[in-house]
């Protein structure tokens, strides 16, 4: 916590660890730090903060979320081996991802309808991610149009998460938009062709397009707008029947196939000169060696954070094979169930490049937007990079299977639990 540190001098990123020195000292000021960023802590603020809707849609996972606690208890088998007497004061937590050289390999991920989180919606949290020089991706069901994301996020590196239309004009529109948008690369996600079976959220009836809320990417679309025209739909009067217009293009029970993943893939190659093309909710090997087989330049892999599939494999669990298979063909991400930067290294360690962290943000854009994103956010930095200082490791570079002692996939009763 030595702002004067030599780590200072060597490293091209900041001294994330000073802003847990900052907190310390806020009392000698008369302040305090903005909230508890331990994510029980976190998720209890926000339940606190959202609506029953809002904190239902934010909560939901499929089922009986068992997808989700086997995400969580995943990363219970692994334990991190810290390495002492190395000079961490040399350390660095940057990498690249795509050419890009990012501070951290921690992005925002995607996650739609931020509307329900916060009247800005996706603004505040492009806008700390273009700050902290972060990538952000965002959704398709996002609640901003993309051009006033672009500009809230700066320069970048951003990504455009498409859930593709049926309607290969209104694909082509939002492709080109998020190229002229400044959008660096395209993660098509295809484990959500329908949403899955998510209890509380059919009990209330609790879908915000259906009710005149988050279509607002859609909305902003000029072939949309003429498809609203040809249905005799006014946003403006009929918001709830337009939002229900758009979204039922995206989600709504019609699957796409391996064939119409190439043909988006090449559009969105020709429309934005070649920029990566990636492929986000793959769990299978041989899922993972047919995206390479296409021609994809990343995978994330990723179980929609138990939200889609109850009683699926733990996405860690199935890192470890994909990586395996063909980490050494194609760009390799995770996401799901992201809580720490420990859940962080043991992802990378396990042979991600990359790792999206998702509700941890959208508890903080909830509890206080903008501030609320910025304060969660630069803690896991800091926790990240005081991560690294304290088990030992200089750089992302050096963690790897080595770093971890890892048990049998022997999982406990699976029970719902969002505290896990």
């Amino acid at each position: 916590m030595d702002p004067n540190n030599p780590n200072r001098k060597h490293r091209s990123t900041e001294q994330y660890g000073l802003y847990q020195r900052e907190n310390f000292w806020k009392s000698n000021d008369g302040e305090v730090p903005p909230f508890n960023t331990e994510p029980g802590a976190l998720e209890d603020l926000a339940k606190q903060k959202l609506t029953q809707n809002g904190w239902y849609y934010a909560s939901s996972n499929a089922g009986q979320s068992h997808t989700h606690t086997a995400n969580r208890q995943s990363f219970y088998r692994h334990r991190i081996i810290p390495r002492m007497l190395v000079d961490t004061n040399l350390r660095d937590t940057a990498t690249t991802i795509f050419g890009h050289r990012v501070p951290t390999p921690i992005g925002f991920a995607p996650i739609g309808i931020n509307k329900i989180y916060h009247p800005l919606g996706e603004l505040p949290v492009a806008k700390v991610a273009g700050e902290l020089g972060l990538p952000y991706c965002l959704s398709t069901a996002g609640s901003q149009p993309i051009e006033d994301v672009g500009k809230a996020n700066g320069a970048g590196p951003r990504f455009f998460q498409l859930y593709m239309p049926h309607d290969d004009e209104l694909t082509r529109s939002l492709l080109q938009r998020a190229v002229d948008s400044g959008f660096t690369a395209c993660i098509l996600t295809v484990d959500t062709w329908q949403l899955g079976w998510r209890h509380d959220d059919v009990n209330t009836s609790n879908y915000a397009f259906y009710h005149g809320t988050g279509a607002d990417l859609g909305l902003s679309d000029p072939v949309f707008q003429k498809r609203l025209r040809e249905h005799g739909i006014d946003p403006d009067k009929q918001p709830n029947e337009a939002g229900a217009l758009w979204i039922d293009n995206v989600w709504h029970g019609r699957a796409h196939t391996w064939e119409k993943t190439q043909w988006v893939m090449e559009l969105w190659r020709e429309l934005s000169g070649g920029k990566p093309f990636c492929i986000k909710g793959i769990q299978r090997v041989e899922d993972a060696q047919k995206a390479v087989e296409i021609g994809v330049d990343g995978i994330v892999v990723s179980n929609h954070a138990g939200r889609q599939v109850d009683g699926a494999v733990a996405s860690l669990d199935a890192l470890e094979l994909i990586v395996d298979a063909v980490g050494d063909k194609t760009t390799v991400m995770f996401d799901s169930g992201v809580r720490s930067a420990s859940d962080i290294f043991k992802a990378l360690a396990l042979g991600a490049k990359f790792v999206f962290v998702g509700r941890l943000w959208v508890w903080g854009l909830s509890i206080m937007g903008e501030t609320g994103v910025r304060h969660v956010m630069k803690g896991l930095l800091a926790e990240f990079d005081i991560l690294l200082n304290v088990a030992g490791f200089k750089n992302v570079g050096e963690i790897d299977r080595k770093a971890l002692e890892s048990g049998p996939k022997s999982y406990q009763f699976m029970t719902q639990t969002s505290k896990l």
